[in-house]
């Protein structure tokens, strides 16, 4: 057994170091470089002369564990572990040939455009295809193939900073390390491997771009042959049988390519009018990023046929055209690891997504936010409407509870009562306490332009006209939902000769809904499914505008028979300002009557808390205890869980909606931090500038001018944020354009 124990520390410690540690534990280079040079075989298999590589680039990039240099610094250490390799094998000329025999052979059998058509960009029809590709990706061993040199290239450099010490080497040594590793032929092989992957790349955005998908979208209509995406693979042809030089050719490729990213922007604007989808998304994305490719390959292709510049891939540019090379070789290096980001390829396509999503629904029902006093009164108005109707609501859910029937049927009738309660709300032009309108989001998106000090301070204008609306609603639904809950409890006793609920089943209500337990808990999970059905209202109402139901409606051929054209149209006219408010309304009755049963399902005790039903189960339960049951302390205890279940409700569906925000307008997180806090900030410091109307303009004015210090804080630490992501993401972008200036000179 002991035996067995320290076998599985030595594997375990073998797996851990990697093939590094047969030579990595000795503090002489030139002992290491002896180590690992003199291990290749030429005549070995091409997986022996491959994993020998992998080995090479890992002694080059090794860093300990445990250091006091800087990025910078070991980026510099790396460099001169290339050139003292170098130099060790120009003094053993034996070992050179070798290597120089086994490089050159390995190169010479791993052929295909696949490196420079495929590594770092996503090539599966759809969004979930990748998806699933890439989740097998982390999951599945990498295979090195012999066929395929973008396998070997992506192991050699797993790690993304390989970029940044790789763009930096000097033309020295990669005159060196291109004599090392191959000469004219493999030169002139890969040169061709060039020009099959502009081939590649540029049919596969033809493809996309003559879909009808894509050609729907296009401005101005135009005819198949006359879109500029045939264009392209004309002039491309044209340019790929002439010389790399010239320059007409050159530049007519080089426009089209411009022309083709133009339409790839002019597609983004008209989904507000087609509707967007995940698959749409992640097609245009993935055509941006081929003719982002195309471009990067012409730019090496134009350049004088030279030495080579790397060690994956050799001899494809001279030296004034080795910048450019070098500059590609970073770039698939910082792609791959880009692609293989399970979380990157869901942040990119999601945060567009949501950013069309809140676009979309910008221009709806504005109506649902209290601008002004005028507006708090009128929210407040509805509300007792939606009040009104949630008593009698609450009733029925109490009754229905008292049936003793299933999970499942318990669950199934909630639902279609609070369906049928949020639809008649809607119809009687209520609104539902701390429902949150899909609006939300895309009112908090709009005034995301520039999270300065202007910026932040109309980022929390609006959100405080958003809360004020919400507090409206509560205090409009509490207002009606308790005198009209006694009201019906007495005319029950009086008419029925009964209570609305037993004494034991009263007390256990009042328990349930009390502070000190777990309702808080529960008023967040509300929150959570209040803002789920915002999105499923915004999801109903771009899935109408996606399938066109509006034309579908108006055109039908027998509504249009049986109700008459113009009847048909207001049919669809109306459906179209009512779908999101339907959708939304379903799926909140929905996810409120059947969470406690899956979570039941699940052994979980959760349940729901909403503001306006537990005001009515409360009052309810008050009723069928008698008056004195208000002077004891269960009853204070459950008003005040009522009042934090407003809170709590309010307060993460509302956090939720502006993370939403946040994430449709791409920034980063620190940033979104910022904001978020800022919005915090003003809620702790005057709380009631969320919940009561909007005073003069006078008073604003003067308040404005006290608080002018503090939003300026808070729009310079926004203003930061925003301009440290901004410089982040250019020096990203540009430096490796930066450094490899001077070998394109």
């Amino acid at each position: 057994m002991k035996f067995l124990f320290f076998k599985m520390l030595v594997v375990w410690r073998r797996m851990r170091h990697g093939m590094q540690a047969r030579y990595m534990d000795r503090q002489d280079v030139g002992r290491q470089l002896e180590v690992l040079m003199r291990r290749i075989d030429a005549a070995a298999s091409w997986h022996e002369r491959a994993n020998w590589m992998i080995d090479v680039a890992e002694w080059l990039r090794h860093r300990p564990a445990v250091s006091l240099l800087d990025r910078q610094s070991w980026h510099k250490v790396r460099r001169q572990r290339l050139a003292i390799m170098l130099d060790w094998l120009d003094q053993h000329r034996d070992v050179r040939r070798e290597v120089q025999k086994a490089l050159q052979k390995t190169l010479r059998e791993a052929t295909g455009p696949e490196l420079f058509s495929t590594t770092g960009l996503p090539h599966e029809p759809g969004f979930f295809g990748e998806l699933s590709e890439r989740l097998a990706r982390l999951v599945l061993p990498r295979h090195l193939s012999p066929t395929d040199l973008s396998s070997l290239f992506t192991a050699m450099f797993p790690d993304p900073e390989d970029a940044a010490w790789l763009v930096e080497l000097d033309n020295e040594l990669l005159v060196r390390l291109w004599k090392l590793m191959a000469d004219d032929g493999i030169s002139h092989m890969y040169w061709q491997q060039i020009e099959e992957a502009i081939t590649y790349l540029t049919m596969t955005v033809v493809a996309d771009g003559i879909s009808p998908a894509f050609r729907q979208r296009l401005e101005p209509k135009m005819p198949m042959r006359a879109t500029p995406f045939l264009a392209l693979r004309r002039e491309m042809e044209t340019w790929l049988r002439a010389q790399p030089g010239d320059l007409g050719a050159l530049r007519s490729v080089r426009m089209l390519v411009a022309v083709c990213h133009a339409q790839t922007d002019r597609i983004y604007a008209h989904l507000d009018e087609y509707g967007v989808s995940v698959s749409l998304v992640y097609r245009v994305e993935r055509m941006r990023a081929h003719l982002q490719r195309i471009g990067r390959l012409i730019d090496v292709r134009s350049g004088v046929p030279g030495p080579a510049i790397s060690p994956a891939v050799p001899g494809l540019a001279a030296k004034a055209g080795a910048g450019r090379m070098q500059l590609l070789l970073c770039d698939l290096i910082s792609a791959h690891h880009h692609r293989d980001s399970v979380r990157g390829l869901m942040r990119r396509s999601f945060a567009l997504l949501a950013r069309k999503m809140v676009e979309r629904n910008a221009d709806h029902r504005e109506q649902a936010i209290a601008r002004d006093g005028a507006g708090y009164r009128k929210v407040m108005r509805a509300g007792l409407i939606g009040g009104a109707v949630i008593a009698g609501t609450a009733l029925v859910k109490t009754s229905l509870s008292s049936l003793g029937v299933g999970h499942f049927v318990d669950g199934a009738l909630a639902s279609l009562n609070y369906a049928a309660s949020f639809l008649l709300i809607a119809a009687l032009g209520g609104v539902l306490a701390t429902r949150q309108p899909a609006v939300t989001a895309p009112a908090l998106a709009s005034r995301m332009g520039e999270l300065d000090g202007q910026g932040m301070r109309e980022l929390i204008a609006e959100s405080g006209q958003l809360l004020r609306s919400q507090s409206a609603g509560i205090f409009g639904n509490l207002l009606a939902v308790v005198p009209v809950t006694a009201a019906l409890c007495a005319l029950g006793w009086f008419a029925l000769g009964g209570k609305s609920m037993p004494v034991e089943t009263a007390r256990q209500t009042l328990a349930s809904l009390s502070l000190v337990g777990p309702t808080p808990l529960y008023a967040a999970l509300t929150g959570i499914l209040l803002w789920l059905a915002s999105l499923a209202a915004g999801f109903a109402d771009n899935w109408f505008a996606l399938r066109r139901v509006r034309e579908v409606v108006s055109n039908h051929r027998r509504l249009v028979h049986g109700l008459g054209a113009m009847r048909a149209q207001r049919c669809a006219a109306w459906l179209e300002r009512n779908v999101a408010t339907i959708a939304g309304s379903l799926a909140l009755a929905v996810l409120l009557g059947m969470a406690p049963v899956v979570a039941a399902f699940f052994s979980l005790p959760l349940d729901i808390r909403h503001v306006s039903l537990a005001a009515g189960a409360l009052t309810a339960a008050a009723f069928s205890l008698g008056w004195e049951s208000l002077m004891t302390p269960a009853f204070w205890l459950a008003a005040g869980g009522v009042a934090i279940t407003a809170l709590l409700s309010v307060a993460v569906a509302f956090a939720c909606a502006l993370a939403l925000a946040l994430r449709s307008r791409d920034l980063p997180r620190r940033a979104r931090n910022v904001a978020m806090r800022a919005v915090l900030r003003r809620f702790v410091v005057r709380p009631w500038y969320f919940i009561l109307p909007e005073r003069s303009h006078a008073a604003l004015q003067d308040e404005a001018e006290d608080e002018q210090d503090d939003d300026d804080d808070e729009g310079d630490d926004a203003g930061a944020a925003d301009g440290k992501w901004h410089q982040a993401s250019l020096v990203q972008s540009d430096d490796l354009h930066h450094q490899a200036s001077r070998h394109v000179a």
